[in-house]
């Protein structure tokens, strides 16, 4: 390892840190997604301005995601993690100060750096073995759960008891500590030496996207990721309406959709932390993918029928089920796919599904909405996973034919 931690006992502080990190980076960024909505109301942005703010900070997180990844393989996760913190720190000053709906556009600008998650999942990926690595990445759910839940539930309550920009003020402050902690105990390379490789004359830019390119083209690698990216989508889309949805379908306030979320992830902090490094163990890759698919179906059919936020919190656990396994499943076979020394950038990939959800998904869910209400969602879902279930069964078949010739 190119850091040397030196031993098991010190690479294991490292990822306890390291899931500490990710718990404090998804907290903050769910208080802010809490108030944004009310806040953005407040200032007099509509539902179509609120899309549009949406698919600002999407584009942002999608353009920022593989060039995320790429700094971190080449100048390692201390960088990475610093950088990232340091924008969030930004982002949430900004937003502190934020009284019109220009300011509030542009606080929006240093999300393009915040990526806590993925810098996260790279530190774990560059510290355990293939065979350790989705039961490790899941367990880094339950930091996600736990961000979600305490997120969710606080930035709520400070809202509603202490004003809308209280939430962002306490991410600030979180933020700037995380820098600290990042400087103090995450090592400058997490690497492991690749023996027998010629080391390189000089390194392509961080920005060249032509080396991305490249690691789609490694065998097996663009399927999957077209099928994360499909898996994951239709229920994305379901999210990132939910503001929408708890105001005008539920009729939720600020406090109660806060806890909704939270429920969201104490689902998943279950499922990560409990049940995905289980079903790796017992089931192979192909299998829980089609498990998924299977399930994403269930979810579609419940959405068609949900009228109050009962029915939504039942449909939850599948959801969830769905969206944990199916990601860390296909992020441990797209890791395993390309070398140790191209993992950053996989993975700052994969980081750019959620921000390309976040940029298309609005118009989209919004259209549906507009024009076939909630049941649409869940229509939407199951023609998405019909035709993946149909793709996946068919390929398992011609493997097994090509497995007999």
């Amino acid at each position: 390892m190119a850091t040397d931690p030196g031993t098991s006992k010190m690479r294991d502080q490292v990822i306890r840190v390291t899931y500490l990190l990710a718990a404090i980076d998804i907290s903050c960024l769910f208080m802010q997604f809490s108030v944004t909505p009310y806040l953005a109301k407040s200032l007099g942005l509509d539902t179509v301005g609120f899309g549009y703010l949406q698919t600002f900070f999407g584009i942002l997180q999608l353009v920022g995601g593989p060039v995320f990844g790429r700094f971190s393989d080449q100048y390692g996760p201390r960088a990475a993690l610093t950088l990232s913190f340091l924008a969030a720190s930004i982002f949430y000053l900004v937003l502190t100060f934020t009284t019109s709906i220009p300011l509030l556009f542009l606080s929006r600008l240093p999300s393009i750096f915040m990526h806590g998650l993925p810098g996260a999942q790279m530190v774990v990926t560059d510290l355990t073995s293939a065979q350790e690595r989705a039961g490790a990445l899941g367990k880094l759910g339950l930091s996600f759960g736990i961000g979600i839940i305490v997120g969710s539930s606080l930035g709520g309550f400070l809202a509603t008891r202490f004003g809308l920009y209280t939430p962002t003020l306490v991410a600030l402050a979180a933020s700037l500590a995380s820098c600290v902690i990042v400087m103090i105990y995450i090592p400058a390379q997490t690497k492991v030496k690749e023996e027998g490789r010629a080391p390189e004359q000089s390194k392509p830019s961080v920005f060249n996207f032509g080396e991305l390119a490249r690691l789609l083209r490694f065998p097996g690698v663009l399927a999957i990721f077209i099928i994360k990216v499909l898996t994951g989508f239709p229920i994305g889309v379901v999210m990132l309406m939910f503001p929408i949805i708890s105001v005008d379908f539920f009729g939720l306030n600020a406090a109660t959709a806060g806890y909704v979320l939270s429920y969201f992830g104490i689902l998943q902090l279950v499922v990560q932390g409990f049940m995905v490094g289980r079903l790796t163990k017992r089931f192979s890759d192909d299998t829980l993918l089609l498990i998924c698919v299977v399930v994403s179906m269930v979810v579609g059919l419940g959405l068609t029928v949900m009228t109050n936020v009962f029915h939504f919190c039942l449909i939850a656990l599948p959801m969830v089920f769905t969206l944990c396994v199916s990601g860390v499943i296909t992020d441990s076979i797209l890791t395993k796919a390309v070398p140790p020394s191209d993992t950053g950038a996989m993975l700052g990939i994969c980081a750019s599904i959620q921000p390309l959800t976040r940029t298309i998904g609005p118009t989209i869910g919004g259209y549906l909405y507009k024009h076939y209400g909630v049941p649409s969602f869940g229509l939407f879902n199951v023609i998405v996973n019909l035709s993946l279930l149909m793709y996946l069964v068919n390929s398992q078949m011609r493997r097994n034919a090509g497995k007999k010739n």
